[in-house]
């Protein structure tokens, strides 16, 4: 049982990475802005999520 919920969690944890990925893309930022905050989601997932949902791009 652990394992499928350890996998569901690691399911969910993926689609809320890409979810910011997507949203950064879409964001009015710079091009070099969107570039920097997309590689720090890509290789620090957890402190890059928390650091674009506080510091990131709004719009």
């Amino acid at each position: 049982m652990g394992i499928e919920v350890g996998g569901l969690l690691g399911l969910i944890w993926l689609v809320i990475v890409i979810w910011a990925i997507v949203k950064v893309a879409k964001s009015d930022a710079g091009g070099f802005a969107k570039l920097i905050w997309i590689l720090v989601l890509l290789f620090f997932p957890l402190i890059g999520l928390i650091a674009w949902f506080l510091f990131g791009p709004k719009g």
